[in-house]
Parts: C-alpha cells; sequence; structure tokens
C-alpha cells in the first residue's frame, strides 16, 4: 500500500517516488504530465497515479492530500499517508 509520495520538478518533467507500508519505493517520471506542468497538474496527475495502483494492487481506494507548503519556497510536494475515505467499502 502507498503511504506517500514525493514529487521532484526537473529539466526532463516531473518525477515522483511512491513510498509504501512495506518499505519499498516506486519510482519514476509522470509520463502524461507535460514538462512545463505547475504543481497543481502534477499533483492531481500523482494522485491519480497512486489511487490507481491502490485500487490496481491492493483493491483499495484511497484518498491523497498534499501538506500545506511550510515556506515560501516549500521545495518539492510531499503527500501523507493516503487513507480509505470515511465508509469505503473495499
Amino acid at each position: 500500500m502507498p503511504k506517500g509520495i514525493v514529487l521532484l520538478a526537473t529539466p526532463e518533467g516531473w518525477r515522483h517516488s511512491v513510498l509504501t507500508v512495506e518499505g519499498g519505493m516506486v519510482c519514476g517520471r509522470l509520463a502524461d504530465v507535460p514538462v512545463n506542468a505547475g504543481p497543481a497538474e502534477a499533483r492531481a496527475a500523482a494522485a491519480a497515479m497512486v489511487a490507481g495502483l491502490a485500487h490496481d494492487f491492493h483493491e483499495e481506494r484511497v484518498d491523497v492530500s498534499w501538506d500545506p507548503p511550510r515556506t515560501p519556497d516549500p521545495g518539492p510536494p510531499r503527500s501523507p499517508l493516503p487513507r480509505p475515505p470515511p465508509n469505503a467499502c473495499g
């Protein structure tokens, strides 16, 4: 199960690292996000990817939320543990 996401904007496009509760990591590029996309578009694509992975591999529904920026220059967006929505059926 995914437990967190880190996004990084690079000259080649947005990169992601998905951390799992089992201690693993899945890294790659957000392929459907344009190189010049902003953080909001990257976060939306990453959230959809994680929700799809949770469903496909664990038959779970998760909601992804993002930590608010801590400084005027927050660095890469991070996501805490996706939580199943209330009353979710698995």
